[in-house]
């Protein structure tokens, strides 16, 4: 009998949302779809780390990423939005508080 190790060793912890994150996360996606904004998303879960991308068009960069650290959760935060050049836009403990930054574009000032 041969011993295996990819199957005999557990397998590594990966970061993922929970189901409350996720709604909240597709709910802010499907409204910036029906406004015309995102078109394609993705979701990658990571051993450090849960990443929900969004796009403008399928075959480019996203456009942002919502992250979800939890080794930075009591230092930085453990929610941080990040744009299309890498740049941290957006970090925080709370999600709700975090995706408060989409919400900035959502009036427009009618003459």
């Amino acid at each position: 009998m041969a011993f295996d190790p990819p199957y005999a060793a557990p397998r590594q912890g990966r970061v993922f949302f929970e189901r409350p994150e996720l709604e909240r996360l597709l709910r802010l996606y499907g409204r910036m779809v029906a406004a015309g904004e995102w078109r394609d998303y993705a979701i990658d879960g990571l051993s450090d780390a849960a990443v929900f991308s969004v796009f403008r068009r399928a075959s480019e960069q996203p456009l942002y990423r919502v992250e979800k650290r939890p080794a930075l959760a009591r230092r930085q935060g453990a929610w941080a939005i990040i744009g299309e050049g890498g740049m941290i836009l957006r970090r925080g403990q709370d999600l709700e508080q975090v995706l408060r930054f989409f919400d900035k574009g959502r009036f427009k000032v009618v003459e």
